[in-house]
């Protein structure tokens, strides 16, 4: 295993220093691992401690058992919701739903959060097409500068027929690192950009760990010609 702390140039120091090395590189695989395990142990705890109070004490697993088995919450929540998903596909669900929103459509500040939330959702869990469909690079925050960015969609409406682009506009969103969730919709012609072969996911990878993780095990400091004939 190779970690940004491994350098083969450098000099040995000496037992201290081999140490050293192991210490950091249990770090960098522990870390990743125990913050996975720590989130997701916190995030059972939240949806149990939000969940539990609302089902009946005796129907609860621990009025029976007498120990309080963390999970139980998530379980009930997900049984709850795929029940509400199904009656909302139907013909009743559906007349109820839209019964429900015109109700809220009169109320000024309920409609205003709930159009919102609604929004959040939609775009976080809805399955369509809103998915980014390549990694790519472009010149940002100026020419000669490369950063990664997703290709979303092109550019349509307004937006497409205001601009004197040579080529047809497509949108961009150029993530900050290391959170990716933050950063820049752009518009660029569509000659200006570079489409990459890396998936999302790993172009993703890439810019989290600030370039020191690549999604493959191509060396970008060697000529495309000297990689391939390595793996010849």
């Amino acid at each position: 295993m190779t970690t940004p702390f491994d350098d083969p140039h450098k000099p040995k120091h000496g037992r201290f220093h081999g140490l050293r090395t192991s210490f950091f590189t249990g770090i960098v695989v522990i870390l990743p691992i125990g913050l996975t395990i720590w989130l997701i142990w916190t995030i059972i705890g939240w949806v149990d401690g939000f969940v539990l109070p609302l089902v009946p004490e005796t129907i609860q697993p621990e009025h029976y058992i007498g120990i309080n088995l963390r999970g139980v919450g998530v379980l009930i929540f997900l049984i709850f919701t795929v029940i509400v998903g199904w009656i909302a596909k139907g013909l009743i669900g559906r007349s109820l739903l839209r019964w429900g929103e015109g109700l809220v459509d009169r109320m000024p500040v309920v409609r205003s959060i709930y159009s919102g939330a609604k929004q959040i959702a939609e775009t976080v869990f809805a399955q369509s097409e809103r998915t980014f469909e390549k990694a790519c690079l472009v010149e940002y925050p100026r020419r000669g500068i490369w950063a990664i960015g997703f290709i979303s969609t092109t550019a349509k409406g307004e937006v497409a027929s205001s601009t004197p682009a040579s080529s047809p506009l497509i949108s961009v969103f150029v993530p900050t690192t290391p959170n990716p969730t933050s950063g820049f919709l752009l518009f660029f012609p569509k000659d200006d950009v570079i489409e990459l072969e890396m998936s999302p996911e790993d172009a993703a990878k890439l810019v989290i760990s600030a370039g020191l993780v690549y999604p493959n095990a191509k060396d970008p400091s060697r000529p495309v010609q000297d990689q391939s004939q390595a793996s010849d």
